[in-house]
């Protein structure tokens, strides 16, 4: 099986050796097999699988035969077993969800979050975040993703298989990156370097949430036994903010002198 996810992508084209897509605990090897196919037929071939229910389902029967021709997608899907694990170096993520959601991202229709997803792709590793067949992404997972999108469904009948949904968002972002300039015109109409700072990984954004929320307790600010969805919150505004690196670097600048002043305080008080 191929190195680390970040490792294996090859220069940018049209975003589509920068883009994952990336199914949590998925329950169906069969699915896992249609949505390899999707993605091939798109000229995508970056799956990542989350905890899936089947172990070794690339090589389960069901998931090669729906896999029909795409099992070299199938073969080299990475299996992790987190979440955090499969966004790991990834600049910015799109959870795709059914379900209406108080906290988390604004969401985006299909093509617009192609759009979206064509800009951040031509700057850096991005993902599409798909969630279980039958409960989809918890609300931590979709927290922890960039942006929201939902397709919109008959709202009579809904509820679209996830190798379909695959195919939906794999068609949107395949048309984006192709209607997109080619590298030379992208190179000659760049903006100037250090204009725009690197955008933060997604690793780099949850130990920033870490390290905020420890300040925010220290300052008594949070009340780890009742929360009331503080942080959610919090994950929503940065969420719309687009948190460059150097911007995490201020905020967890911010959250260390304030926990180094409470360890001070709690000191002079012992």
């Amino acid at each position: 099986m191929p190195g680390s996810l970040s490792d294996s992508a090859s220069p940018v084209r049209g975003g589509f050796t920068s883009t994952r897509f990336v199914l949590v605990e998925p329950s169906h090897p069969g699915n896992v097999g249609a949505a390899a196919r999707a993605l091939k037929t798109m000229g995508f071939a970056r799956l990542v699988l989350v905890a899936p229910r089947v172990a070794n389902v690339q090589n389960d029967p069901e998931a090669m035969a729906m896999a029909s021709g795409a099992d070299d997608v199938l073969a080299c899907a990475h299996v992790v077993p987190t979440l955090a694990d499969a966004l790991s170096g990834v600049q910015w993520s799109l959870a795709l969800t059914a379900r209406a959601r108080e906290y988390g991202p604004p969401p985006l229709a299909p093509r617009v979050a192609a759009a979206h997803a064509r800009e951040h792709a031509a700057h850096g590793e991005i993902a599409l975040v798909f969630g279980n067949e039958r409960t989809g992404l918890s609300n931590e997972d979709v927290e922890r993703c960039s942006a929201l999108a939902h397709i919109p469904a008959n709202p009579a009948y809904s509820s679209l298989n996830l190798a379909q949904a695959v195919q939906v968002l794999s068609y949107e972002l395949r048309i984006a990156y192709q209607d997109a300039p080619d590298e030379g015109a992208s190179a000659s109409s760049a903006p100037v370097a250090g204009a725009v700072g690197a955008r933060a990984a997604s690793d780099e954004i949850e130990r920033m949430f870490v390290h905020l929320e420890n300040a925010l307790i220290a300052l008594e600010f949070l009340d780890p036994g009742n929360p009331k969805k503080l942080m959610s919150r919090l994950r929503r505004l940065f969420a719309r903010a687009g948190l460059e690196r150097e911007e995490v670097n201020i905020v967890r600048g911010i959250a260390k002198h304030i926990l180094l002043k409470a360890k001070g305080r709690d000191s002079e008080h012992s």
